[in-house]
């Protein structure tokens, strides 16, 4: 590898560094939630195109995806992609920094294009929506994205830097329960109380959690749980996520916590639906050799993988890059924008802009390219 291949990177990045810190910016001050995200893929889509990427989108019919290409795919020794999440948390806004994810694998795909032809790569970003309960690449991988590619990158914001993802398989389902409404005082026996179904539910949940497993994990949260304090609840809905170390195991714990569900049905007479809002997310497959260029060239750059490990687990958050590696060679690692606090607090959607989260943007895209360059001279490129 030629060490002016690498400053050449680096200067396109730097070139483009104010855009990049815009685009960041821009995303982090209107956050959109999954599959509502017009005007921060549009906005993603805008500075790829300004810097010569073909840019499809909607893409597969996904109203907030993209699709954005440099090169022939067909012609090219080795296709990278770099993938571009942009959805915000409902109420927390970008207090998981995929502000950060868009603007690096933004910046990284423009930089590395600078060098793509004299190394035989092709270079794809691909916008990825509804990272957050959403499923978005999932769908994107039912529909054909992805196929193309030799290797899929991107990096997440964190509290600190940890290379390799560890994510779980995680269930992600609406309950919802089904009852009659009453006036609780005047004629309670009328009811069916579907906020006592929830109530048994949660408990049988917090009993069966003595037998579960360490590595596994189940929560909730109750999003409706009546109306008035005078009527008896006829319906009650929530959210609840399952998680475990591998699909396999997930499947069995799946079953276990839905008798749960339906341990509340069955005592108040209510009646439950239960609807996975997307696919189960899979365990991550990390590909060793690529793995190890990021590290390589993050340390380069001066990031420092040397973290206390109960600082370090954010790593362990489920993501559906892992259904994506599942099919394609794939990393996934974690690049820290410091601070105290950790991804899904509203602090740390304060710590994602600003110039700790800068220098992460500017270190990421870089470690990003760099990596692609990397695995592609080993795989079949060429300078």
């Amino acid at each position: 590898m030629s060490d002016a291949l690498k400053e050449r990177i680096v200067a396109e990045r730097e070139r483009i560094d104010a855009d990049l810190v815009a685009l960041s910016n821009r995303l982090h001050g209107d956050p959109e939630p999954g599959w509502r995200e017009h005007r921060s893929s549009a906005a993603v889509a805008a500075l790829l195109a300004s810097h010569g990427f073909a840019v499809e989108r909607p893409y597969l019919g996904l109203d907030t995806a993209l699709r954005a290409t440099f090169g022939d795919p067909g012609a090219a020794r080795f296709t990278v992609g770099l993938l571009a999440e942009y959805d915000a948390l409902p109420g927390l806004g970008h207090a998981c920094g995929h502000n950060l994810i868009a603007a690096m694998s933004t910046g990284a795909a423009i930089a590395l294009a600078a060098v793509a032809n004299e190394v035989g790569v092709a270079v794809e970003v691909i916008g990825t929506p509804a990272e957050e309960g959403g499923g978005g690449k999932i769908e994107l991988l039912r529909r054909g994205a992805f196929a193309e590619l030799d290797l899929a990158l991107m990096a997440h914001p964190a509290p600190v830097d940890v290379a390799e993802a560890r994510p779980f398989a995680v269930a992600h389902w609406h309950v919802q329960y089904d009852g009659v409404a009453a006036h609780a005082a005047a004629y309670p026996e009328r009811g069916v109380n579907a906020n006592d179904a929830f109530i048994i539910a949660q408990t049988a949940i917090a009993l069966l959690r003595q037998q579960l497993p360490s590595g596994v994990r189940v929560h909730g949260v109750q999003t409706r749980g009546g109306e008035a304090p005078n009527a008896i609840p006829e319906r009650t809905e929530g959210r609840w996520y399952v998680r475990a170390e591998t699909t396999e195991q997930l499947i069995a714990l799946e079953a276990r916590v839905r008798r749960c569900f339906e341990a509340g049905a069955l005592a108040t007479g209510t009646t439950l639906t239960i609807t996975p809002e997307s696919e189960r997310y899979a365990e991550m497959r990390t590909d060793a050799a690529a793995l190890e260029a990021y590290r390589r060239n993050a340390i380069a750059l001066g990031r420092d993988f040397d973290v206390p490990p109960e600082a370090a687990t954010m790593n362990r958050a489920s993501t559906d890059m892992g259904n994506v590696s599942a099919v394609v060679d794939a990393i996934h690692p974690y690049i820290g924008v410091g601070g105290t606090a950790s991804n899904h607090q509203p602090a740390f959607a304060e710590a994602c802009v600003g110039p700790a989260a800068e220098r992460a943007l500017r270190d990421g895209a870089t470690a990003l390219a760099w990596t692609a360059l990397d695995v592609a001279r080993a795989r079949g490129g060429s300078g």
